[in-house]
């Protein structure tokens, strides 16, 4: 048996899977980060240790036998997170999440250091990434710095207090804008012109290692044997990547999640941080992709829910497809906590236009769902330049894959047929639980790492895409007219504490 623990954005999801990769069981466990301003994202790593660890009883009260025989436990989690320690392993602030904004100056400030630099970080410095951030906090919070002594990533917090070990993996370090992605380490530049301290940083190892073994006394509390391996996992784009088997030279997929991304995977390390394009360690060894990351996935659906007094979002989904009729005749923006790829603009925000009396939830909701779609080609379109061909089928994962009526709009804006996979909305739990395999089995990835069962083809629809088209050019042209009414007002930026 194999555990798998994704720490995301909105909640941790853990899963219990068998030798023959089938889903045993899987708990969730809601996560609440806080806005403190606008264009502020944070979270208590104590709230992520108290939701793992809840789950986890869950699943040992109603799986005795089965946790019994875990020998293995991946991690995943959201990537760019800026977690600092005191000697004593204890949080010093909250940690700053992905979807922040606060460092927009900073990134300015080392974009400014050179292309050269960017290649090897893989992508231009954009403010929700680790090293801009911790700029921002030397600048603004300098004796919280002066008491720092470890630097992790949000999922390596769950591997430090589960095994007591300070470790990170490639893919996840790939997101700090501190590491070298060619060379696969730390960058001596990029930590200088950060302003991080390298007695900071964690041991570094590649995804399927073995980070450390699970405390004696956390096996006792789960019904666990001792000594159970502890995967240094990935950071959760990638290992979503590993939970579908796209490991290969073009393999790739949509996610949405809180965030969306449209990934490709590589055997060779392309930067192209003029466009934008992520170009990170894969979880993997000998293995980069290139990536097209959003900052706003499924959470304007969300939040469009919590607008109109709708009680989940699948209520608000079945009203959607229950009235859909063809391309709404709102037009939205879903830039609710900014935007990464392709603008690279903090400040943005989100909108609706063409707002009327009889406008229904439904309309908006819609109208968001598009918005999110034309984001999505966006991505791909800062992936593929002219010329180059594009993939004719994706991956679809993450917890908007449950909804083939929303795939079925993305396809058509994309051109691309989607294919959705068993236990999809779980792709970075389950891709978790395969690196812990690896790392306890010693297995090859060949064995481990294949694509799981098909559960649907979500084939684009010509009519639909032809009517999309000139929508899709609508959407660029409003963010273009709006983009300079969304400078943040000087008040809201931060200050010393």
């Amino acid at each position: 048996m194999f555990l798998g623990i994704d720490i995301g954005t909105s909640a941790v999801k853990i899963v219990l899977v068998d030798e023959a990769q089938r889903l045993v069981a899987s708990v969730e466990e809601t996560l609440h980060p806080r806005q403190p301003r606008p264009s502020w994202s944070e979270d208590d790593p104590e709230a992520w240790w108290a939701a793992v660890s809840d789950g986890l009883d869950r699943l040992a009260a109603d799986e005795r036998g089965s946790m019994g025989r875990v020998c293995g436990i991946g991690l995943s989690g959201q990537m760019h997170g800026a977690l600092l320690l005191d000697g004593e392993d204890r949080p010093l602030r909250p940690a700053i999440l992905w979807n922040d904004g606060r460092a927009a100056a900073e990134a300015e400030a080392l974009a400014a250091l050179g292309s050269e630099l960017q290649r090897a970080m893989g992508v231009r410095p954009m403010p929700g990434f680790t090293g801009p951030k911790l700029l921002w906090l030397r600048r603004h919070e300098p004796r919280l710095l002066s008491e720092a002594r470890h630097l992790l990533l949000p999922k390596d917090y769950i591997g430090l207090r589960l095994t007591g070990e300070h470790v990170t993996d490639v893919s996840d370090a790939a997101g700090t804008w501190l590491l070298d992605q060619a060379a696969r380490d730390w960058s001596p530049l990029a930590l200088e012109a950060c302003g991080v301290d390298p007695g900071w940083l964690p041991r570094l190892v590649e995804s399927t290692a073995v980070a450390g073994r699970l405390r004696p006394v956390l096996a006792a509390r789960w019904g666990m044997a001792p000594g159970v391996a502890v995967a240094a996992g990935g950071g959760d784009t990638a290992v979503g990547g590993v939970g579908i088997g796209a490991i290969g030279e073009a393999q790739g997929f949509v996610s949405l999640g809180t965030s969306g991304q449209v990934f490709l995977a590589s055997r060779h390390y392309a930067p192209d941080p003029a466009r934008l394009v992520h170009a990170f360690c894969h979880a993997v060894p000998g293995a980069w992709y290139r990536m097209a990351a959003l900052l706003n996935g499924a959470s304007p659906l969300a939040a469009v829910a919590r607008w109109t007094g709708r009680t989940d979002v699948g209520t608000l989904l079945a009203e959607v497809e229950t009235s859909f009729e063809g391309p709404s005749r709102l037009l939205a923006l879903p830039y609710l906590f900014g935007e990464r790829t392709p603008h690279n603009d903090p400040d943005s925000r989100g909108a609706v236009i063409g707002l009327d009396g009889a406008t229904t939830p439904a309309d908006i909701a819609q109208a968001m769902m598009e918005a999110v779609a034309f984001s999505l080609a966006d991505g791909l379109a800062v992936l593929t330049r002219p010329g180059e061909p594009r993939p004719e089928a994706l991956g679809f994962i993450g917890g908007g894959s449950r909804s083939p009526f929303w795939g079925r709009i993305i396809a058509s804006v994309l051109d691309v047929t989607l294919v959705r996979f068993e236990g999809a909305e779980r792709g970075p739990a389950f891709g978790a639980a395969r690196l812990g395999r690896l790392a306890a089995t010693g297995e090859t990835l060949a064995d481990v790492v294949t694509a799981p069962p098909r559960a649907g083809v979500i084939e684009p629809d010509p009519r639909l895409g032809d009517l999309y088209r000139p929508r899709l050019e609508s959407f660029r042209t409003l963010y273009a007219a709006l983009k300079p009414l969304f400078a943040a007002p000087e008040n809201t930026k931060g200050v010393e504490r």
